[in-house]
C-alpha cells in the first residue's frame, strides 16, 4: 500500500511576534498523521499568499524566502525517496527525526535478548521452568560469544542481522562450541524467539529465518528394562536419601510425569478416577496440556510411604522431592550399586514409562500418548520405534494366525 505524504506552508495568525509578523509554519501529513514545525522565518500577513503557500511578489526578499520553503520541500522529498529506497517504514515519526536531526533510536540485539530473559525470570513457577530460563541464558552467552568471535563486537544493530548472520552463527555453534546437531538447532531456535519479539515489535521488517531451515533429528532414547526397574525398587541402600531418590525415580517410572511435574504435585492432585480408582489429575508445566494417570500399585505404595514425611507436610507436597541436580547426581550412583550402565537421569523415567511400562504390555499408543501430555501422537510415536520386542511380539501373533488361517497357505517347492 503506498504511502500519503501531504506538504502545507501556512502562516500562523495565532503566533504573531511582537513586531506584528506571522511565523511560516510547515504542516507534513503522513498516511493521516500529522506534524506541524515552525521554519523559523516571519512575514507580514499582507505579505503572504495562502493560496499559493508562500510570499506574495518578486522582491528580493520574496525571492529568498520562497527559495528557503523550495529547498525545505525538496529536503522533505529526499528524505522520503531515501527511505523507500532503503525499504524503511514511511512514518511520521521517522520524518521528523530526520528532518530535526534527532538521532533515531538503534535497538540492540543483546539488551533485547536479556531483557526477555528479565521477563522469563520473572514468569519461573507461572509459565516458565528454571531449566528454560537457564537454556536462554547459555544461549545469550553463546550469541555475545559469536559476536566476539565472528564481528569482534560486543552488541549489533537488530536490522543488521540478515540470513548470513544466521548461517554463520549456526556454523559456530557446529564447529567453534562444537554442539551436536539437536543442541545447536535448539540455541538457533531460541535466538528466533528474539527475532520474532523484534518482528512483532516493528523493530525489523525482513525476517532473517525466512529462508533458512534447520531439522532436529531423532535420537534413540534410553530406558530401563523391566529387570532394571525391578532391580533399582528392589535394592536398599545404606542411606535414606539414596532410598528417597530411589523411590521417587521409581514413582516416575510408572507415573511418565517428568521431573517439575512431579516436584509440584499435591494432595489435591490425588483424585476418584471414572473407574472409582485413584488418579493423578495435573497438567504438565512444560506445556500445559493435562495429564490424566490411573494410579499403580507401587506408585501409590509410595505415595502412603511419604504421606507423614516433614517435607511433604511442610510444603504441601505429594513427595519429597530434591532439586534436579541433586537427583540426577544421586541416579547416577543408584546405577553403579546396581550394576546398570545407562547414563540414568531423571528424565529417563518418563521414557521408561512410555516403553518397558505402558506400550510393551500393550497398552494402546493413544493412551499412553494422553497420559504422557503430548500434544501430538508423533511425538509418543518416537518411543514405539525403539521397542523391538513390541515388533516381534506383535508379529508372532500375526505369524500364529496365518499358520492357523485357511486363507493363508505355505506351498513347499522342490527343485
Amino acid at each position: 500500500m503506498k504511502t500519503k505524504i501531504t506538504l502545507h506552508f501556512y502562516a500562523k495568525s495565532t503566533k504573531a511576534n511582537v513586531a506584528g509578523q506571522l511565523p511560516i509554519y510547515v504542516r507534513l501529513t503522513v498516511d493521516g498523521n500529522r506534524m506541524e514545525f515552525s521554519t523559523k522565518k516571519f512575514i507580514d500577513s499582507t505579505k503572504w499568499s495562502p493560496e499559493l503557500s508562500k510570499m506574495k511578489g518578486n522582491t528580493e526578499n520574496a525571492r529568498s524566502l520562497n527559495e528557503y520553503l523550495d529547498l525545505l520541500k525538496s529536503k522533505i522529498f529526499d528524505i522520503q525517496m531515501e527511505l523507500i529506497h532503503s525499504n524503511e517504514l514511511l512514518t511520521i515519526e521517522v520524518f521528523k527525526n530526520r528532518l530535526l536531526g534527532i538521532k533515531e533510536q538503534q535497538h540492540m540485539l543483546v539488551p533485547i535478548f536479556e531483557e526477555h530473559n528479565r521477563k522469563v525470570e520473572e514468569l519461573l513457577g507461572l509459565e516458565y521452568a528454571p531449566g528454560t530460563l537457564e537454556r536462554y541464558k547459555t544461549s545469550l552467552k553463546h550469541t555475545k560469544d559469536f559476536l566476539q568471535w565472528k564481528y569482534n563486537i560486543s552488541d549489533i544493530e537488530i536490522n543488521k542481522i540478515d540470513h548470513s548472520f544466521i548461517t554463520e552463527y549456526e556454523f559456530y555453534l557446529r564447529s567453534v562450541r562444537k554442539c551436536a546437531n539437536n543442541t545447536a538447532v535448539k540455541y538457533i531456535k531460541n535466538f528466533k524467539k528474539i527475532i520474532k519479539i523484534c518482528i512483532s515489535n516493528g523493530w525489523i521488517d525482513k525476517d532473517p529465518f525466512a529462508n533458512y531451515k534447520s531439522k532436529i533429528r531423532e535420537v534413540e532414547r534410553d530406558y530401563l528394562t523391566q529387570e532394571e526397574v525391578q532391580d533399582i525398587y528392589s535394592k536398599v541402600f545404606a542411606t535414606e536419601r539414596l532410598n528417597q531418590v530411589k523411590d521417587i525415580f521409581v514413582f516416575s517410572c510408572f507415573t511418565g510425569l517428568a521431573y517439575i511435574d512431579v516436584k509440584n504435585l499435591t494432595v489435591s492432585n490425588i483424585s476418584m478416577g471414572i473407574d472409582g480408582g485413584k488418579w493423578i489429575f495435573t497438567h504438565r508445566q512444560k506445556t500445559e496440556t493435562a495429564s490424566r494417570i490411573p494410579l499403580l500399585p507401587i506408585p501409590e505404595e509410595l505415595i502412603l510411604k511419604y504421606a507423614n514425611h516433614p517435607q511433604c507436610i511442610n510444603e504441601d507436597k505429594l513427595l519429597p522431592v530434591l532439586s534436579n541436580q541433586k537427583m540426577n547426581s544421586y541416579l547416577k550412583e543408584i546405577a553403579d550399586v546396581c550394576g546398570i550402565k545407562k547414563d540414568l537421569t531423571f528424565h529417563i523415567a518418563r521414557h521408561t514409562f512410555a516403553t518397558t511400562v505402558t506400550l510393551t504390555n500393550g497398552v494402546p499408543i493413544e493412551s499412553v500418548s494422553k497420559m504422557l501430555g503430548h500434544k501430538n501422537i508423533r511425538t509418543t510415536q518416537h518411543y514405539a520405534k525403539i521397542l523391538d520386542k513390541k515388533v516381534s511380539e506383535d508379529m508372532m501373533i500375526l505369524r500364529n494366525k496365518m499358520l492357523n488361517c485357511n486363507n493363508y497357505k505355505i506351498i513347499n517347492k522342490t527343485n
